[in-house]
């Protein structure tokens, strides 16, 4: 969990305990306060779910990079008139960290 995290996480606990002070105070809003606390019970799952997102777009951000960067050399492995400038690429897809999406089906 990050710094911004952590302070929203904070700040909704914060936000938690004083819809369920005002609950204790005001019974005859229960129901409302009962649907304010309930959405506020949401926001971990949903930073959970946020940082999992962006983990998954920074993996896929470094494939697409690596894959730009085979698919330049490769380019100029051919310009450079190499026996065989494909090899970058099959090296990068064959390699195991190589996205599955990605890997050559043997």
């Amino acid at each position: 969990m990050n710094a911004t995290s952590a302070a929203i996480t904070t700040r909704n606990d914060i936000a938690r305990d004083i819809v369920a002070g005002f609950a204790a105070v005001t019974p005859h809003l229960a129901g409302i306060w009962r649907i304010i606390d309930q959405a506020l019970a949401d926001l971990p799952i949903a930073l959970a779910d946020l940082g999992r997102a962006r983990a998954e777009l920074e993996a896929v951000r470094l494939d697409r990079a690596n894959l730009l960067a085979t698919i330049r050399a490769a380019l100029g492995a051919d310009d450079e008139g190499e026996p065989d400038p494909l090899g970058y690429l099959r090296d990068e897809l064959d390699a195991d960290g190589a996205p599955a999406r990605t890997r050559r089906r043997a």
